[in-house]
Formats: C-alpha cells, sequence, structure tokens
C-alpha cells in the first residue's frame, strides 16, 4: 500500500510541475510575441487538447510543447493544369477572323491575284474574299512569287496548314494559287496533287479546278475508281516514241486509286510535283491512308531513268544547304494541308515531315461598346460556323423516330439533313419513314451506286426532297447547298465526327439548326465531349411526351409494314 501511495504522490506532483512548466511557457511567449488575447485563448485550447490524451494514458513522459510543429503536414493548394508544351507555330499561329460577313475582303483588295483569275471570280458570282481566302492565297502566291522552281529568295517554301470551320472557303483557298503559278507552264507535268477521302468531296474539288482553268490550257484529271482503271491510265499518260508523257498538269485523287497508279501505270510519274495539297488532312493522318502520303512523297523523289533535260532540275531529297546543293536549281515539294478539325498533336503531325510550317486558323472577335475588336480566348480546339445554332433533345430508344416524324410533320422542318451511325440505321429508317408517309425522303450512303448518289443529291439541292437520311459520308467537307437544318438522328462518338455533322448548315456565313437526340443514358457523356471541346452554347430542348401521341397510331401502322418489308428483303437475299 505504502508504494502504491508513493506512486500515486509521484504522478500528481510530475502533472503538477508540467502545469506549471505550460504556464510558464505561455506567460512569456506572451511577453516576448505581444500576441491578442485571441489569439491566447486558442493557444489554450489547443494546450487543454494535448493534455487530455496524456491524462487518459497516464503515460511517464514529457509533455509536448504548445507550439510543437506536425511532421507531415501540409498546406491545400490549387492543381494547376498542366499546359501541353506545342511548338511555336502550333503555339503561335496566325489568326484568321471567324465572323464571315464582318470581314469580307473584296477580291481587288487582295494582292498578287493575275486579272484572268479576276475576271473568272466576278463571272462567278464572286466579288470579296472570306477571311481564311483573303489569308492563305496571299501566303501561297509568296511562296512561289519566283516561279515553282524555288521559293522566295531562293530557299525552300515552308509548308502551310489551315484550319477553319467547314463552309469557310477553304477550297478556293487553294485553287485560285495554284491555278495562277501554273499559268505560264509550258511542258505539261504533274505539279500539283489534290488528295482527298472520299469520291464525293473529290468530284466537288475537280469541278472548281475545272471551272478556273477553263481556257488556260491546264488540264484536270479526277481519278477516283468511277471509271475503269485503263480508261483512267488513258487520261493521265500517253506512250509516244520517245516515252511516256503526261496529260495532266492537276490531278484530284482519292488515296487508294491514287496508290493503284503508283504502282501499275507506266509513265505516271510525280518527280515534277510541286504542290501536294491533303484535303481533310486529320483524317488522313488518323486513318489507313498514312501510307498512302509516305508513297507519293517516295515517288516525287524517285530517280529517274530518263536522260535529257529533266535531269537539270532533278530532284533531291532535302538536307542541309552545301554548295553542291545549290549549283543547280530545284522543284520544292510544298504540302498544303486543310481541314476543319486539324490536329495539335505534334506526334501524329510529325508523320507529315513537314517544312517550317505556318499555321493560319479563325478565331472569334467580339465588338466592344467603343467600337474596337478583341479576340476571344484561342485555347478551343474546334471552331464552328457563326451562324449555327445547336440543341439536344432527351430521349430514350423508342421515342428517336416519333421525335424525327414530330420535327418534319408538326414543326415544318425542310431541307433537312438526317446522320445515322451505320448504313444499316440509315436504310431501315428511310423505310420507316416512307411507309409513315407525309414527307419526301431519300437516303444517301455508300450502298448506293454513285450515279444514283448524284441524282439524290442533286433533287436534294432543288428542294423535291425535304429528308435526307445519310451516313457519315456527306459529313466530310461535301458543299450541300441549301441545308437548313442538321438532325444527329444517332448521336455521334466523337468531337470530330459532331463537328463534320454539324458543319453541313450555316455555311458561307449563312443561318443554320443543328438537333441532336441524345439517349439520356448517353447525355452526360454527350456534353463533357462537347464542353471538352470547348463548346458551350448547346441548348437543350425538350419534347413533352403529350407532342407525340397523335403520331402514335400512324407510327404503329409503319412498323407493321416495316417489318414485312424486311421480311421480303431478307427472302431476296436468301434466293
Amino acid at each position: 500500500d505504502s508504494e502504491e501511495d508513493k506512486e500515486l504522490e509521484n504522478r500528481n506532483n510530475f502533472k503538477n510541475k508540467s502545469n506549471k512548466r505550460k504556464k510558464i511557457d505561455e506567460e512569456t511567449q506572451g511577453d516576448e510575441t505581444g500576441k491578442k488575447e485571441n489569439s491566447e485563448k486558442v493557444e489554450e485550447n489547443q494546450s487543454t487538447k494535448e493534455e487530455l490524451p496524456l491524462a487518459a494514458s497516464g503515460e511517464e513522459a514529457n509533455c509536448p510543447p504548445s507550439n510543437m510543429m506536425i511532421l507531415g503536414d501540409y498546406d491545400a493548394k490549387p492543381v494547376q493544369k498542366v499546359q501541353p508544351f506545342l511548338p511555336q507555330w502550333l503555339a503561335q499561329p496566325k489568326r484568321v477572323q471567324k465572323r464571315i460577313k464582318d470581314n469580307l475582303c473584296p477580291i481587288r483588295d487582295v494582292p498578287g491575284i493575275h486579272p484572268r483569275l479576276l475576271k473568272k471570280l466576278q463571272m462567278n458570282g464572286i466579288e470579296s474574299f472570306f477571311p481564311v481566302q483573303a489569308e492563305v492565297i496571299p501566303a501561297i502566291l509568296q511562296s512561289a512569287s519566283n516561279g515553282y522552281l524555288m521559293g522566295r529568295g531562293g530557299y525552300r517554301p515552308k509548308d502551310i496548314c489551315v484550319s477553319a470551320p467547314t463552309g469557310s472557303g477553304k477550297t478556293l483557298s487553294f485553287v485560285i494559287p495554284i491555278v495562277q503559278v501554273l499559268l505560264d507552264r509550258v511542258v505539261c507535268h504533274v505539279r500539283a496533287l489534290v488528295v482527298l477521302p472520299t469520291k464525293e468531296l473529290a468530284q466537288q474539288v475537280s469541278k472548281v479546278f475545272n471551272v478556273y482553268t477553263d481556257g488556260t490550257g491546264l488540264k484536270v484529271v479526277l481519278i477516283t475508281g468511277q471509271k475503269s482503271f485503263a480508261k483512267e491510265q488513258e487520261m493521265l499518260v500517253q506512250k509516244k516514241v520517245t516515252g511516256y508523257c503526261s496529260l495532266a498538269d492537276i490531278v484530284v485523287a482519292t488515296p487508294g486509286r491514287l496508290t493503284d497508279h503508283i504502282n501499275q501505270t507506266p509513265g505516271f510519274s510525280l518527280t515534277q510535283l510541286r504542290f501536294l495539297i491533303v484535303d481533310e488532312a486529320d483524317r488522313m493522318i488518323d486513318d489507313m491512308h498514312q501510307n498512302c502520303l509516305n508513297q507519293i512523297v517516295k515517288a516525287a523523289f524517285q530517280v529517274e531513268n530518263d536522260s535529257g533535260s529533266n535531269m537539270l532540275f532533278q530532284r533531291t531529297k532535302p538536307g542541309p544547304i552545301t554548295a553542291a546543293s545549290s549549283c543547280s536549281p530545284q522543284i520544292p515539294l510544298q504540302k498544303l494541308l486543310f481541314s476543319a478539325t486539324l490536329t495539335q498533336d505534334p506526334e501524329k503531325l510529325q508523320q507529315l515531315d513537314l517544312f517550317q510550317p505556318r499555321l493560319f486558323t479563325s478565331v472569334y472577335s467580339e465588338k466592344n461598346r467603343d467600337g474596337t475588336e478583341t479576340e476571344q480566348d484561342t485555347n478551343d480546339k474546334y471552331t464552328l460556323p457563326e451562324g449555327l445554332s445547336q440543341c439536344y433533345v432527351p430521349c430514350d430508344l423508342n421515342s428517336k423516330p416519333l421525335l424525327l416524324l414530330y420535327f418534319m410533320l408538326k414543326m415544318k422542318f425542310t431541307r433537312v439533313l438526317c446522320f445515322t451511325n451505320s448504313r444499316e440505321a440509315s436504310h431501315r429508317l428511310f423505310l420507316l419513314v416512307q411507309a409513315f408517309g407525309g414527307v419526301t425522303v431519300a437516303e444517301f450512303s455508300s450502298r448506293l451506286p454513285p450515279n444514283e448518289r448524284q441524282r439524290t443529291m442533286k433533287e436534294f439541292e432543288q428542294g423535291k426532297i425535304q429528308l435526307l437520311i445519310s451516313t457519315d459520308a456527306t459529313a466530310r467537307g461535301i458543299d450541300v447547298k441549301g441545308v437548313n437544318y442538321v438532325i444527329n438522328y444517332d448521336a455521334p462518338q466523337f468531337i470530330r465526327t459532331y463537328i463534320h455533322r454539324v458543319g453541313r448548315t450555316a455555311r458561307a456565313g449563312e443561318a443554320g439548326v443543328a438537333f441532336s437526340l441524345v439517349l439520356r443514358i448517353q447525355e452526360r457523356r454527350f456534353l463533357r465531349m462537347l464542353r471538352d471541346a470547348g463548346i458551350q452554347d448547346i441548348k437543350k430542348h425538350p419534347v413533352k411526351g403529350n407532342s407525340l401521341k397523335p403520331l402514335v397510331q400512324q407510327y404503329e401502322g409503319a412498323l407493321c409494314k416495316l417489318e414485312k418489308t424486311v421480311k421480303v428483303m431478307e427472302m431476296r437475299k436468301k434466293i
């Protein structure tokens, strides 16, 4: 008992001493620092909190001072978003105004354009250039100001990349300068090659070239596989006693057919190629066509076995400038890239082996109250046409066909381009709307022959067809005239697909509306995809179920007709 009493006395003495030490420490700290009464109360609270665990544990240890520092503690700091490191030409592009109507430039104000081409432009009703055209045309002409044998000052010309919204006039941006540079050519060689991902887009570009080369002697050849391979060979080259000679100055081609001619057509040479134009460049990079671009460059630097005057201008692969490499003139190969969704991934762009590239990209400018203009933030990845209004409609799977019919019959939409994600979905939706009745409808997909596709597109532009149901075959670059509405029947899975789809309307500064039918389980992902791309101005447009009820009975009858039609088609396939 006496030992236990001694232990209790020792513990009480120890606690009293520790409390005295704490009071002394607090008094000395208060005298030295002169803190306010509020801070002293906080310290006393902290000290009492520290005493509680010690008293409960009863450990015989020295009490830590009240102003101790906790190891491992840190202050919460805002996490800074890491910005990607881009090459200088990507980080500091040449900015082009995006508002077309407010920034039109008279064609005579653009320096260096040939009078013959100015007359052609006026004959086609063009009095002003769009902002992209006013910037890019002089840049290409300047790179060939000393002729197509060399660039400015005798140096190799810089490659040019253009990223601008759909319908901003990118095609004319390269047609006009290329035709002008080749006006004075003497011998016919393939000097310009335009590579496009689809047949329809290639036909469209070929027509523009034919308009501005008419009467100049320049020859434009289209190779897309729509004609026989032998017929295309006859259009490209001609065999003479002295050898093969070219029949084309400008070639417009799709990747697959072009690769076939490079490998299989005797006499088809790209050794005199001056301009390589890649339209819809992001798709050419992402898809399997990268091998095609490599073959083009390889063919352009291929050594010819023919002896003669061509050897004087024999092209060699670019390298360090030396006395030997500068002693004879060479035809430089200049690459021109165009797209509405040009990638900013340096790794992908590195595959194109661009030489000191210049980037032209479009931005918005907003007018202030004092009349001055300020540019918006250009960090957004993609830009959309100026007059485009965007809406999305939350729905479920069963109500999607009813919503499309509601827009056509009740809302009286006209000239509507409707996109699906597959040929099968496009065909079935076409059959359903046709069975429902009341709407002049047609389909446009790769399952149709080229002649029928051309006829369908012509009738749609004339207004004979009010609803054109299509796959993404028309989403890339094709200029469909008079589209008032775009409806994404199937929500696009990728932002680039969305950009190209909605870009079929609101072209050339006109107004247009894009609707997206989004399943409720897709809504969050769809909005996040747009938000990540810098697209914030899309509005929610819900449609009440009561509005669709008058269509249900007739719709169910159309479904029965569709089921019978599908069965008949399957029976025919088996036969």
